[in-house]
């Protein structure tokens, strides 16, 4: 395994695990890794020191990685929350997401919250027939 950091076109820098260095390409190329931070998937290699020795590494951490490493912490217990409120609220509908969502949007059912998955050519279909839905991150229940 290899860590690198990465930047994506907005400028936000942080980390990502791959098993070498060519499947790190390939995702990079193929648009398969995401920034945490704003969702794009249009990312490059950042430059990068390697780690080399041993120490306290908090005190070497830069302020702008402790920055981003609270900010990262802060969006993970924000959806988190999201999506505990989303389960208690919100009916589970499972790979039926788009075909609920198109009966309540034509009245074909009650208007409830449901949320589920859907392809990306489902979520398409979705939006040009002009039905409201948003798609969210949808972190673990927990870190393993």
């Amino acid at each position: 395994m290899i860590l690198f950091d990465l930047k994506c076109r907005k400028g936000h820098v942080f980390e990502a695990w791959f098993r070498d260095g060519a499947a790190a390409e390939k995702q990079i190329a193929g648009a398969k890794v995401a920034c945490p931070v704003c969702g794009t998937s249009r990312v490059e290699k950042a430059p990068m020191a390697p780690r080399i020795g041993k120490g306290d590494a908090e005190a070497k951490e830069s302020p702008e990685r402790k920055q981003m490493a609270a900010k990262a912490a802060l969006l993970r217990k924000e959806l988190s929350e999201l999506r505990a409120k989303i389960e208690a609220n919100c009916d589970y509908v499972g790979d039926r997401f788009a075909e609920e969502a198109r009966k309540i949007h034509y009245g074909e059912s009650d208007r409830r919250g449901i949320y589920g998955e859907t392809s990306s050519k489902e979520a398409q279909a979705l939006t040009e027939e002009g039905i409201e839905f948003a798609r969210i991150p949808w972190l673990p229940q927990r870190d393993s």
